[in-house]
C-alpha cells in the first residue's frame, strides 16, 4: 500500500509518499512545492495544483492524508492553509484518491505517543521509522511524511480490529 501525506501550504506545501509492507514503512518519495511570494493567490493555488497531480500520477497513493485546519490566533495563516488544503484535496478528488484527515494531536499520539509532543520529537520519529540518514527538511516535509505514518498506523490497527470480529 502506498500513503501520500501532504502538507498544505501557499509558500510551501510538503508531500511524501511511503509504502507500507506489514509493519515496515518506506519513504517512496518526499519533498516540497515551492510558490514565490510575488505570485498572486491563485497562481500559487495552480502551481500547488499541477504540481500535486504530477506527483500523484507519478506515485500512485492508495489514499492522501492531510491535516485536518487548526485554527490558532492567526486566522490569516489559517485562510491560507485552507486555501491550499482545497487544493490538495481537489487534486486527489480528480484522480479518485480517498481522502483522510488527522488532527495534529492524533499524528502526534501515532508516532510519538504523547499529543503534546514537540515538532521534534515528531521529526526525529518520522526519521527513525522510515530509516533516513537525517530528518527531512523544510519542516512541511516531516510533517507529510508523518500525516502517512499516522494513517498506516491507524489502518493497520483498525485492519487488526476488523479481523478479530
Amino acid at each position: 500500500m502506498v500513503i501520500m501525506g501532504i502538507d498544505p501550504g501557499t509558500a510551501i506545501t510538503g508531500y511524501g509518499a511511503i509504502e507500507v509492507n506489514g509493519e515496515n514503512f518506506i519513504a517512496r518519495d518526499f519533498g516540497c512545492i515551492r510558490t514565490h511570494a510575488d505570485q498572486t493567490l491563485y497562481m500559487r493555488l495552480v502551481k500547488i495544483y499541477d504540481e500535486l497531480i504530477n506527483i500523484m500520477k507519478t506515485n500512485r497513493p492508495d489514499c492522501v492524508v492531510v491535516e485536518e485546519i487548526f485554527f490558532n490566533k492567526n486566522s490569516r495563516t489559517a485562510m491560507a492553509v485552507g486555501h491550499a488544503r482545497g487544493v490538495v484535496i481537489l487534486a486527489a478528488a480528480h484522480l479518485n484518491i480517498p481522502i483522510v484527515e488527522y488532527t495534529p494531536l492524533q499524528v502526534k499520539q501515532a508516532l510519538v505517543g504523547y499529543g503534546r509532543a514537540h515538532k521534534s520529537q515528531v521529526q526525529k520519529m518520522v526519521k527513525i521509522l522510515l530509516n533516513l540518514h537525517e530528518i527531512p527538511k523544510p519542516d512541511d516535509v516531516a510533517d507529510a511524511l508523518g500525516l502517512a505514518i499516522c494513517h498506516a498506523h491507524h489502518k493497520s490497527f483498525n485492519d487488526f480490529v476488523k479481523g478479530l470480529k
